[in-house]
């Protein structure tokens, strides 16, 4: 039986499915096919049911839960870190008001998290990996930055106004959950145990053969040196993304709440997980 598993093409996203890509677990007859896109285009192909497994953001969750449930691994988690909102020059929350933001997307969790920072903002939306350009060529104000930019952001003089993971845990006490995996419903119980099974073995596979999987992931790692590349890879694939926890689930259900609370997210939302 085929899978189709979509995910970013993003060292940490890479470093999580290396032992499914490259065929180092066993699959109990299920064959993994692997698709590359961007967390949007993924988001958007999710809401038409394409795939069998998906990452997604944590926001587009909230539009997929009739055919998705969550998997209980593979969270992208910002503990205490996150979305990073900059400037091209320095400046403060109370300037952010009102202003043209560039977001990686409308679906995207960094763009919810900003909505619940600042409410009040004329979003401009850019792909994630012209962000800092759209800023520095004054096309935005401000640039709400995902991925890799995370880390290199100054290199280009790019001011931070905001660590939404940080502000988040300020707030709450909890990571900020930005991504993590769903699987079709329709699938059946069995096969979709198995898919549970299988990427929580990815996962921790990975993380048991760290070089290896590393090897792996500078394949997509955007430019990244390889001490770069483990730093981020470590922010976003660790022990929340074996399992999310009692805290990960609380956190999830937590930010989908204050989004529908917020008007951001037009209904609520009852968070499903499969059980590991």
């Amino acid at each position: 039986m085929k899978i189709h598993v979509a995910h970013s093409p993003d060292s940490d996203d890479a470093f999580m499915f290396y032992a499914l890509a490259e065929g180092l677990i066993d699959t109990e007859g299920l064959e993994y096919v692997h698709e590359l896109k961007d967390i949007e285009s993924l988001n958007r192909r999710a809401l038409k049911g394409e795939l069998e497994v998906s990452a997604v953001s944590i926001h587009a969750y909230a539009y997929l839960t009739d055919r998705y449930a969550l998997l209980s691994s593979g969270a992208s988690m910002g503990d205490k870190y996150g979305p990073r909102l900059v400037s091209k020059s320095p400046a403060t929350r109370a300037d952010v008001k009102g202003k043209r933001i560039a977001i990686p997307g409308m679906m995207t969790s960094a763009y919810l998290a900003l909505r619940l920072y600042e409410a009040d903002f004329e979003p401009v939306v850019t792909p994630f990996d012209k962000v800092e350009d759209i800023v520095l060529d004054g096309a935005a104000d401000f640039g709400l930055i995902i991925h890799e930019g995370q880390l290199t952001y100054a290199d280009r003089g790019l001011s931070l106004v905001a660590d939404l993971g940080e502000w988040w845990f300020s707030e709450t006490g909890l990571p900020l959950p930005l991504g993590g995996n769903v699987v079709r419903k329709d699938l059946g119980e069995a096969v979709v145990k198995k898919i549970s099974k299988h990427l929580k073995a990815s996962i921790a596979y990975a993380l048991s053969h760290r070089k290896g999987a590393l090897d792996h992931a500078m394949r997509f790692a955007r430019g990244l040196e390889r001490g770069k590349a483990d730093e981020f890879v470590g922010m976003y694939v660790n022990e929340w993304t074996l399992d999310y926890g009692e805290p990960g689930r609380r956190a999830v259900q937590l930010l989908l709440d204050r989004g529908a609370a917020a008007g951001v997210i037009p209904h609520t939302v009852k968070v499903e997980f499969v059980a590991p």
